[in-house]
């Protein structure tokens, strides 16, 4: 037996009405991280960068590692025209507080201004980074109230 939906999905999927074909269509949720995941995102980057203004975009990703190759830390961020957009900055815990994410910060900055950006975005959560970005001259722009468990979301610019 075919679903309501799922005949309503194959009727409007009709494609070419002198032939008369159907394209029959299987949703599928899954609840990790597949290359579909990844596939999504860059269709969507795709299609955005062919309806937006030309600007270079480009991966700005830092790393630090122990003689023995292990990730301690990390900054991923992209330049996107005049803007730096920091997607992750992580320390681990036990090395917090030694000015390392500060420097990860510092560079990243300058690298985007020899990269020709003007501002620095960032996005982070009430238990996370807050004072870290302040101290670093980031503006609050908005913050999500009751955001999930973790009561709030804020978004921070800065001007490099």
């Amino acid at each position: 037996m075919i679903s309501k939906t799922l005949l309503e999905i194959r009727l409007n999927s009709l494609i070419d009405l002198r032939m008369f074909y159907f394209i029959s269509l299987y949703f599928r949720l899954e609840n990790k991280e597949s290359y579909k995941s990844q596939e999504i995102g860059n269709l969507i980057r795709a299609y955005n960068r062919s309806k937006r203004e030309e600007a270079e975009s480009e991966p700005l990703n830092l790393y630090v590692e122990d003689e023995k190759g292990n990730l301690l830390e990390g900054l991923i961020a992209e330049t996107f025209g005049n803007w730096l957009e920091i997607e992750y900055l992580f320390v681990k815990e036990e090395l917090r507080g030694q000015g390392i994410g500060s420097k990860l910060l510092q560079q990243a900055e300058s690298e985007a201004k020899n990269r020709n950006c003007c501002f620095a975005f960032v996005n982070t959560y009430q238990f996370q980074a807050l004072d870290f970005y302040q101290k670093h001259g980031y503006k609050e722009v908005f913050s999500l109230q009751d955001y999930l468990y973790i009561r709030q979301r804020y978004y921070y610019q800065k001007n490099l």
